[in-house]
């Protein structure tokens, strides 16, 4: 959960990827990391139910954390925001970037993700919830996304 960190992971992963095309896929705060990822480096990237300004919203959640994949307790320390917001970009190439959007997402208000993200190409659907509700679904639109030439 360590902001700097995660940024200095993606500068790696993508320094070891030689230049070869990437498209990045992020979910709640990884569509915000994919947002910073897409800027930095000017690639493409697909967001599902992004957080928008989770420097906001990290007050809920300082304090040992359980990592729902993986078990591990993991402590959230009350200046991962100030490092969230020295990481937040504005996207400035909107054609870079798919919103998909569930309104029955019960974190975060996806009409923050359709007002930070305008100009983008957009899929707002009704109901569903956080963890975006038929994902599997949208697999191959944004496989075809991802190989699109921008």
């Amino acid at each position: 959960p360590v902001p700097l960190l995660v940024a200095e992971r993606l500068r790696g992963w993508y320094q070891e990827r030689n230049g070869e095309p990437v498209v990045v896929v992020g979910s709640s705060l990884g569509g915000f990391y994919a947002t910073w990822f897409a800027e930095e480096f000017g690639c493409r990237a697909v967001l599902i139910n992004p957080a928008v300004r989770p420097y906001d919203l990290l007050k809920d959640y300082v304090g040992p954390q359980r990592n729902y994949m993986t078990g591990e307790i993991q402590i959230v320390e009350p200046h991962f925001a100030d490092d969230l917001r020295m990481l937040e970009r504005k996207p400035m190439h909107p054609q870079r970037y798919w919103a998909l959007l569930q309104t029955g997402d019960e974190t975060l208000d996806f009409r923050d993700a359709l007002d930070f993200y305008a100009g983008s190409r957009m899929s707002v659907l009704e109901g569903g919830d956080h963890s975006f509700v038929g994902y599997a679904d949208w697999l191959p639109q944004i496989w075809e996304f991802a190989c699109a030439v921008s």
